[in-house]
């Protein structure tokens, strides 16, 4: 087996933050997410996770914060806050499931549809920003990395995944 080969002495090994790959995601994810809150927050006076309900609303129209959580892969309780907040401004609305009553179903009111539907073009204009001047052949390959790096990490964290005693 020659030296290439074989895995680096741990005692040596360093990692360089700056050139790993899920960090540079998280910041890179992080950095446009802050963006893109400065706009939302200055008009409307919402924050990230309320914005976040809002979209998921918007895009599906009827959810329980269960799914808002899965499909934002946001945390109950950064969910359950945010829902809160948006009930007391009468941003979104609560219908009781009556098949579960420990679960109420949300929609956007009518002042969190007008939000929404202000907030879109601003999101999709920022998203053009963003993406400005990215020739069409490396966004496509782009989508393409994304998407099997997405898959993998699916699987991946499936391997560590608390087991149930």
């Amino acid at each position: 087996m020659d030296d290439a080969a074989q895995p680096p002495d741990l005692a040596e090994a360093r990692l360089k933050l700056e050139r790993f790959l899920p960090y540079r995601l998280v910041v890179a994810a992080t950095l446009a997410s802050r963006a893109l809150a400065r706009i939302y927050s200055r008009h409307f006076g919402i924050g990230i996770p309320e914005w976040r309900v809002i979209a998921m609303l918007g895009q599906f129209d009827r959810l329980t914060a269960r799914d808002v959580g899965e499909l934002s892969h946001m945390h109950k309780t950064k969910v359950s806050r945010a829902v809160g907040e948006l009930v007391e401004r009468g941003l979104i609305e609560k219908t009781p499931n009556r098949d579960d009553r420990r679960e109420a179903f949300l929609a956007l009111s009518a002042p969190g549809r007008r939000i929404y539907e202000q907030v879109v073009p601003m999101a999709l204009g920022f998203e053009r920003q963003l993406l400005d001047d990215i020739p069409a052949a490396e966004m496509q390959a782009f989508e393409r990395v994304l998407s099997t790096l997405t898959e993998r990490v699916r699987v991946l964290s499936a391997g560590f995944a608390p087991k149930d005693d």
